[in-house]
């Protein structure tokens, strides 16, 4: 048994206006699964496929009050690129943004919901990820969350440091996903996080205590309308178990 990462979810106070913003930014499509969800994926996409990650915006009222634990790293060929992108992120109302990075080779942008991403002049190997290069997670312990969460899906480990760890679909494609050692302190439910899948058979309750067995925790949810299994990895960041498909 095991699962793969599919989509990331991101609250908004607006689903289907930050969903223009990130659909021009990535040239992706968007749709609606009704009032308060807006779905991106790329054109012609066949969900669920690791070529892409897809993004799912959720509307929630709730502030944005700290830096996200979740960013994106999107992917350029060149310094030239990533002048270019930047500039039509800007048009599309991003805005540049300081997170204490220093004099870096990255530039670090927010969306028109002051979620924070990077737009990259460089990527680590150099691969089709689409434009999407990186899912990026702060974390304590990059060693202790590559342990996990190589166990957790079926993505290849290429890369673990005291610093860093580096997962990517054992097919080869799609982005990376990669765990960043940071000292902020997780302090709030995550504004963004991920959602992972089983395969096509697999048993949806199993998985989830087969997870359990790895360090995740069950989050509660009774009495709300959510149809879904939500649990937390071992430093507390929420994720997502959906139904196999």
């Amino acid at each position: 048994m095991a699962t793969r990462l599919v989509q990331i979810n991101m609250k908004a106070r607006d689903d289907s206006a930050l969903g223009r913003f990130w659909a021009e930014a990535l040239g992706w499509e968007l749709s609606s699964e009704g009032p308060g969800v807006t779905n991106l994926e790329p054109k012609g996409f066949v969900y669920p496929d690791p070529v892409a990650v897809c993004i799912d915006l959720v509307a929630s009222a709730e502030p944005k009050t700290v830096k996200n634990r979740v960013h994106v790293d999107l992917a350029t060929t060149s310094a030239a690129h990533q002048a270019e992108l930047v500039a039509r992120l800007k048009d599309l109302g991003a805005t540049l943004a300081d997170v204490g990075q220093g004099d870096v080779s990255w530039t670090v942008m927010a969306d028109p919901e002051g979620n924070e991403f990077c737009v990259l002049d460089w990527h680590d190997p150099v691969q089709d990820t689409g434009p999407i290069a990186t899912v990026v997670v702060d974390c304590a312990d990059p060693r202790a969350m590559a342990d996990f969460w190589g166990e957790a899906m079926d993505w290849t480990v290429h890369k673990v440091t005291d610093d860093n760890a580096v997962l990517r679909s054992a097919k080869g494609v799609g982005p990376y996903l990669q765990f960043l050692r940071t000292p902020d302190e997780k302090t709030v439910w995550n504004r963004v996080h991920l959602d992972i899948r089983p395969y096509p058979g697999d048993d949806l309750e199993a998985e989830a205590a087969r997870l359990q067995s790895l360090g995740a925790t069950p989050i509660d949810l009774s009495g709300t309308n959510v149809t879904w299994t939500v649990m937390a990895d071992p430093e507390g960041n929420e994720f997502c178990l959906l139904a196999p498909r």
